[in-house]
């Protein structure tokens, strides 16, 4: 039988309009409200899923750019997904919970003070998804940083948060009812923290947490993040492609990584994942050959994602010209930008028709050409990457809506315990025990 993985989801609108532009907006959930994601935090845990990862952006963008961030909702609006956690730990008793967060947007103290109480309060559940976003910092009062500076501030942010988690020795928490003692200030020394991008004081007066501090996510696959992986994650959110060469290649970096930090290999790498599952073999090779040729109305939809992304508006422009790459500003992620273009030594010829027909077409995951597939198939790809690759799971991608859900796990959940791929119990000692217990 083939080892277990384990498996998430990628709440990727955040805390946004989910079911925006799709018919299952009908059904009439308030996004606003908490009842739509308890309703479906439920739903993961039951499948047995370890954890959900909340996607955040702190800013709609440049001025110049702002309708095309909310015109269809793609960039905003988004509400604070650390505010939603709580709701989501008072349904649920096991699925570890965590919500992206921004050194930007929270000082050292502030953060572990309020990360403790939340490790706390969930039974050792909460995580945090430490992303390193530049575009926002105006709305804090601070300059733009590069892509490798950014990195280095969140080293010194997050090496100081678990300073302040720290703040309390072995020993420090008495709490002898007979001596009226409950604790022992010797044991919490004072400290300062003076460097390049952050000053603060300790000790924090949030307590330690006997089961581990909280789990800590991280994206980015430049070497710099995965350096930052390596030295600080409990969790790399993988963004590659998913085939057998690249995932190896991708998981030896990341090991090579945490080798060279000093550590074993006590971190997960789960890929990002979004398989389109359908009812038949039949029915999977209908939406593909339906997504060879797309009408100009569904090339505008994905122009108009594209234009999100990229802060640059695509959807005037015309379709059967090349696109010029200096429309692009400089803010825009290079990533992104490649995404969309593709070869670099080819695209200057590519009209855009071309490029977002690429975004739109579909392939099999039966001949490993893309992700639409039966259940049984997508449990094949799963299985065949745990056993080739060495993988150690995945992050579903989607809304956090009961539709989108059950549509995508329904059927692949039994098969994947069938299989011994999917957990059917969960232990204790929260998200970090989950974690390491395959």
């Amino acid at each position: 039988m083939s080892a277990p993985q384990h498996f998430g989801w990628f709440l990727s609108r955040g805390f946004g309009p989910h079911g925006w532009g799709h018919a299952y907006y009908e059904w009439n959930y308030r996004w606003q409200e908490p009842r739509l994601y308890q309703h479906s935090i439920r739903e993961l845990e039951q499948a047995g899923f370890d954890l959900l990862i909340i996607e955040d952006a702190l800013s709609l963008g440049n001025a110049d750019t702002l309708d095309l961030r909310i015109r269809s909702a793609y960039g905003g609006p988004k509400h604070d997904p650390l505010l939603l956690a709580p709701y989501l730990f008072d349904v649920t008793s096991h699925i570890g919970i965590a919500p992206t967060v921004n050194p930007l947007a929270y000082p050292p103290y502030l953060a572990a003070r309020q990360f403790a109480t939340l490790q706390h309060l969930s039974g050792h559940r909460f995580g945090i998804n430490v992303v390193t976003d530049v575009g926002s910092s105006r709305h804090f009062g601070a300059e733009p940083v590069s892509h490798d500076v950014a990195y280095d501030r969140a080293d010194e942010w997050l090496a100081g948060v678990r300073r302040l988690w720290n703040s309390w020795q072995d020993g420090a928490l008495v709490e002898d009812p007979k001596t009226f003692r409950f604790a022992d200030g010797s044991k919490v020394p004072p400290f300062q923290h003076r460097s390049e991008h952050f000053t603060f004081d300790g000790p924090l007066n949030a307590l330690p947490f006997p089961e581990g501090e909280p789990a800590i996510v991280s994206p980015g696959g430049s070497p710099r993040g995965l350096d930052f992986a390596g030295k600080n994650s409990t969790v790399q959110l993988a963004l590659a492609s998913l085939d057998i060469a690249t995932v190896r290649d991708y998981r030896a970096r990341v090991l090579a990584a945490a080798r060279a930090r000093g550590r074993s290999d006590d971190l997960k790498i789960l890929f990002v994942f979004k398989p389109i599952v359908v009812s038949s073999r039949d029915e999977a090779d209908r939406l593909v050959r339906a997504s060879a040729e797309p009408d100009d109305g569904s090339l505008l939809r994905i122009a108009e994602a594209q234009s999100s992304d990229l802060e640059t508006d695509l959807t005037g422009l015309d379709l059967d010209r090349p696109l010029d790459p200096a429309i692009f500003a400089d803010h825009v992620s290079r990533g992104s930008i490649r995404a969309l273009l593709g070869d670099a030594e080819s695209f200057a010829s590519v009209p855009l028709r071309q490029l977002l027909t690429a975004k739109a077409r579909l392939g099999r995951i039966s001949d490993r050409s893309g992700v639409v597939g039966t259940a049984d198939e997508v449990a094949d790809f799963i299985q065949e990457l745990g056993d080739e690759a060495d993988n150690d799971g995945f992050i579903f991608s989607g809304d956090l809506h009961p539709v989108t859900i059950h549509r995508m796990l329904d059927e692949l959940v039994p098969i994947l315990r069938r299989r011994g791929l999917l957990r059917t119990e969960f232990g204790t000692g929260g998200l970090r025990h989950n974690l390491s217990d395959f």
